[in-house]
């Protein structure tokens, strides 16, 4: 659901139809403005997953030690026990069994999962939830940009990172990368789409009277050049979309190919569909089950596909809110607040649940019907960036999260 186009406000209709024309793979920004040379040995990588449609965290990650969990879940409630038994991960808190890749993970040290986080926003609007999610503002239609971009544009003057661009991963990007930084585009290549050779005569035909797009279209060549170097040669796929199990490995397997790649871009942004589960649910299988499955093989994908830069990589997986308390008379959950946030990669300073209980008695839930958020998960990505990319707070609260001077970033999250 992707709702401020920013790079397309700046084209006319006929440049539009001509970057869509370039394929999969393009170029949404232009010149580069920033460098970044990372502090030390790490060369850093950091990809934001988002899962649109409002992720049901009391299930992805239930807390089934809670006494009250397993009567407001009827129908859907995971147990302990049993052949469809949830993975255990400190006792109180399960994991859904459709992710043994994420409990791995996590008993390896190199995934932490954030319960009972939101952003600020605590209405139950989709669009304006991704909005608030993805633009990093305290609420929607503040501005077209992405805090992934103004993260971008925020890195010191060197070499490396801001150069190389952010990555955003689908037909259209994620308002998350969208911004003046410069936008690299990637899209499994599943529909027919033009050539290197079309791309190239566009850019000759245009670069004497249309700078901006003369460029853009340079860097989607180079960028093409990259994605066959990594072995991407645009041949059709197949396979599902992206709120399917294969279209989510897929989607990561490609993302991973370019992000891991020594002149690829370190910082990507990417969207799973289909997480919006008001009916049919379903408990440890179902509806949920496979889309958790599918997130569950995507982390496979980065794990093996970054593997080269893995101690240096942190996938943050985040969604605009979580689902009611209670299951529905369809044996599904409404919108909601609070839910989880996952952190995955060798930088994780893993094998923990944070996470500040609120609860699941009627005057524990927020508004008597939603699990009540205590983490912010502005507060967690300032965590992981400050840590990553060395940014400071002042940095985080003005530009990158705007007015979240009071918010201080989660300590301790990377290695």
């Amino acid at each position: 659901m992707d709702h401020h186009d920013d790079g397309c406000q700046r084209m006319t209709p006929s440049r539009r139809a001509i970057l869509g024309a370039a394929g999969a793979l393009f170029a949404w920004s232009f010149v580069p403005k920033f460098a970044y040379a990372a502090a030390g040995a790490r060369d850093p990588r950091f990809v934001v997953v988002v899962l649109r449609g409002a992720l049901d965290g009391l299930s992805a990650v239930p807390p089934i030690g809670d006494p009250d969990y397993a009567a407001l879940r009827d129908g859907i409630a995971l147990t302990r026990d049993g052949p469809e038994a949830a993975l255990p991960l400190d006792g109180f808190f399960y994991l859904h069994p459709a992710m043994p890749n994420l409990a791995r993970l996590y008993r390896d040290g190199h995934a932490a999962i954030i319960h009972a986080a939101a952003t600020g926003y605590r209405e139950r609007s989709h669009f304006d939830g991704q909005d608030v999610l993805e633009s990093g503002q305290p609420g929607p239609g503040h501005t077209a940009t992405g805090w992934l971009n103004r993260l971008l544009a925020s890195l010191p003057p060197g070499e490396g990172i801001a150069r190389n661009g952010v990555l955003g991963v689908g037909v259209v990007p994620p308002l998350v990368v969208r911004g003046d930084a410069p936008v690299l585009g990637w899209a499994p290549p599943r529909m027919a789409r033009a050539g290197s050779d079309l791309t190239m005569r566009l850019a000759d035909l245009y670069g004497q009277r249309d700078a901006h797009l003369a460029a853009a279209l340079q860097q989607a060549i180079e960028t093409e050049g990259l994605a066959q170097r990594r072995g991407m040669d645009g041949k059709p796929m197949g396979g599902g979309g992206p709120d399917s199990a294969d279209g989510m490995r897929r989607i990561a397997e490609g993302a991973a190919a370019l992000v891991g790649a020594d002149d690829g871009p370190r910082i990507a942004a990417l969207a799973f569909e289909g997480w919006d589960t008001h009916a049919n649910e379903g408990g440890a299988k179902g509806r949920l089950a496979t889309l958790l499955g599918g997130l569950d093989g995507a982390f496979a994908a980065f794990e093996t596909g970054l593997a080269p830069v893995w101690k240096d990589t942190v996938v943050m997986v985040v969604t605009e809110f979580g689902r009611t308390a209670a299951v529905n008379g369809t044996v599904g959950t409404d919108h909601g607040t609070g839910t989880v946030a996952f952190l995955v990669g060798g930088a994780v300073k893993g094998g923990r649940m944070i996470a500040d209980w609120p609860g699941l008695k009627p005057e524990a839930l927020y508004q008597s019907r939603d699990l009540k958020p205590t983490s912010d998960v502005r507060a967690v990505a300032k965590g992981v960036v400050a840590d990553l990319f060395g940014l400071s707070g002042p940095v985080l609260a003005e530009k990158v999260f705007p007015g979240t001077g009071d918010l201080k970033p989660v300590q301790g999250l990377v290695v």
